[in-house]
């Protein structure tokens, strides 16, 4: 009888972990990839092929979760696909998070997050990947974060969901240690992603994440990545004094959008991350009706901003504008660019203007409160 309740829930839940309908477009032209990097093996979906001059869109997950069951909402999402034309997609699995991955041995060390991030020049760069807009969600976040700062040169735009750029705090990581993690880690990851009225009252997606996060990744796995995340260090970015240090300050070169919830528990750690960026090259989209996993529970408002970022940067045509240019637009101007026509300066002067226009709804602080 367990059994059978187990088959019926994995049945209900399995549209939720795809998409609309459940197709799995991201299924479809696709090529899997082992690639040997200095700290290790890294699994990796590469969705396409590389077009012309245009970045490929890069993606990092967050801890609990793999590509397909952190994006697969998202990118299978209409809005996505007539994004996915213009790119090719690449998903990155953390190492023993992906699907079916082995347990690790013992004894095995896995990789901080500060050697997470120095993985992916080499994956870039065996894939003959250029430059990347990179899409990453809490730890996932972190380390594209942390790519950019190390190799800013490869990153030409970032969309950071949940990001924290802080470390954890000791009396939390005591905590967490002392609790014996094996046994409530899934309840710890819940909370990571969750706020406590989510928990008890979004009845399905909860049960959807809680059934994948303890069956769909081996714990031991699991364990060491929230450990690697947990001991991360503080993001060293701070906001840049106009006239004084803009040349000089450990920040983002790149245009970034970051995205929250506003009942996710990460809503301060992200308007915290907000405050150290350039306010001319950042945009905070706070999601009304929305707690945690946004690209889930939201997949056509992030799909619908994430063109507009897109487009701001010169990638896309401005055709195709649809709800929320008809319901926010505060600007009757767009920016308009060729597909493939693009340069560096372009990605540095565009984001000031782009914001008022390709996304629509900013305040003068650059944050959008997304309710349609």
């Amino acid at each position: 009888m367990m059994e059978e309740l187990h088959d019926v829930q994995l049945t209900e839940i399995k549209p939720l972990l795809t998409g609309q309908n459940g197709r799995n477009l991201q299924d479809f032209d696709c090529q899997e990839h082992d690639v040997e990097t200095s700290h290790g093996v890294l699994h990796v979906t590469m969705r396409g092929a590389a077009k012309g001059n245009r970045p490929t869109i890069l993606t990092y997950h967050d801890i609990g979760l793999n590509h397909k069951s952190c994006f697969n909402s998202l990118f299978n999402y209409e809005d996505m696909q007539e994004v996915t034309q213009h790119f090719s997609v690449l998903h990155v699995d953390a190492p023993g998070q992906q699907e079916n991955a082995p347990v690790f041995p013992t004894g095995y060390q896995y990789p901080t997050m500060d050697e997470l991030a120095a993985m992916l020049p080499s994956v870039l760069k065996q894939l003959q990947v250029k430059s990347v807009i990179g899409i990453g969600v809490g730890a996932g976040a972190y380390v594209l974060t942390k790519l950019s700062l190390n190799e800013p040169t490869l990153v030409e735009g970032l969309v950071l969901i949940d990001v924290d750029p802080c470390a954890k705090g000791w009396m939390d990581w005591a905590a967490s240690k002392l609790s014996g993690w094996t046994s409530n880690l899934v309840d710890m990851i819940m909370g990571h992603h969750f706020s406590t009225e989510e928990l008890t009252e979004n009845k399905e997606i909860i049960q959807t994440y809680r059934l994948h996060i303890s069956q769909d990744v081996p714990l031991d796995n699991l364990a060491m990545f929230y450990n690697s995340y947990s001991s991360r260090t503080e993001l060293q970015i701070e906001r840049p004094i106009p006239g004084l240090n803009e040349n000089t300050v450990n920040t983002l070169r790149c245009p970034a959008l970051l995205v929250v919830g506003d009942t996710s528990p990460a809503v301060d750690v992200v308007v915290e991350c907000n405050s150290r960026l350039n306010p001319t090259k950042t945009t905070l989209l706070k999601m009304a009706d929305c707690g945690g996993l946004p690209q889930v529970v939201q997949p056509g408002k992030l799909a619908e901003a994430f063109k507009y970022f897109v487009q701001g940067m010169g990638y896309m045509p401005t055709a195709g504008m649809t709800r929320l240019v008809r319901s926010r637009t505060h600007s009757a101007s767009s920016v308009g660019s060729s597909d493939g026509v693009r340069s560096r300066s372009t990605t540095s002067a565009l984001p000031e203007g782009a914001t008022t226009s390709t996304i629509p709804g900013l305040t003068a602080d650059h944050a959008i409160e997304m309710t349609a």
